[in-house]
């Protein structure tokens, strides 16, 4: 299923069953996305990504940053990151996010993928730290990129085109079923800003 052509409907599932996403579009004029856009490159403390593949530790072109209320452990991919404290810029999206999706989140993983040739291979949010079946509110800046579902099972595809200051929630038991990607482009793109505002679940 192609979605890029559908106007932002944030009433409207985007997967057909077994999850919840809605796509709200921009959240913010082009002026304001491209200064969130600036101000992101410039205070946000970027370190290369690293995984521990077949044993071997991989340090990715990607870089990436983990923010919180708290310094959470997050753990991924066999590597894992301490949250650092939030930023004003943060705090001004996570609550703008919040306000769009009704949803309260306390902690953001953000992505920086510098051209085109840079994406996220299949996978699905489904760490143990994170609260079960909890909202993800995916903000992105920069470069418009295609999105990718595929289902687990019937291993069908649905592909969204996420703007420039646009607004993607995955909620319910969509980590259970569905895998997600950013698949890389050899098209021409300028540098790509993701916040992924998330939820930890803070056990007693």
């Amino acid at each position: 299923m192609d979605l890029f052509n559908l106007a932002p409907q944030s009433e409207r599932n985007l997967l057909p069953n077994d999850g919840e996403v809605f796509y709200y579009g921009t959240l913010f004029s082009r002026k304001e996305a491209n200064a969130y856009y600036e101000q992101l490159l410039e205070e946000i403390q970027w370190r290369n990504d690293e995984a521990i593949i077949f044993g071997k530790l991989i340090v990715t072109k990607r870089k990436v940053a983990w923010y919180g209320d708290k310094p959470f452990d997050y753990t991924y991919s066999k590597t894992t990151k301490s949250a650092l404290p939030w930023t004003e810029t943060l705090l001004e999206l996570k609550e703008k996010v919040e306000a769009t999706t009704g949803e309260t989140f306390n902690s953001c993983l953000l992505n920086l993928y510098h051209d085109g040739s840079e994406g996220m291979a299949w996978h699905s949010d489904g760490e143990t730290a994170l609260k079960k079946n909890g909202s993800i509110g995916s903000l992105s800046f920069g470069a418009e990129r295609k999105f990718s579902f595929k289902h687990k099972s019937s291993k069908e595809k649905i592909d969204v085109f996420l703007e420039n200051g646009s607004l993607l929630e995955m909620k319910g038991t969509t980590q259970t079923y569905w895998l997600h990607r950013l698949p890389p482009t050899k098209l021409k793109m300028k540098p790509r800003v993701n916040l992924t505002f998330r939820t930890i679940d803070e056990k007693e």
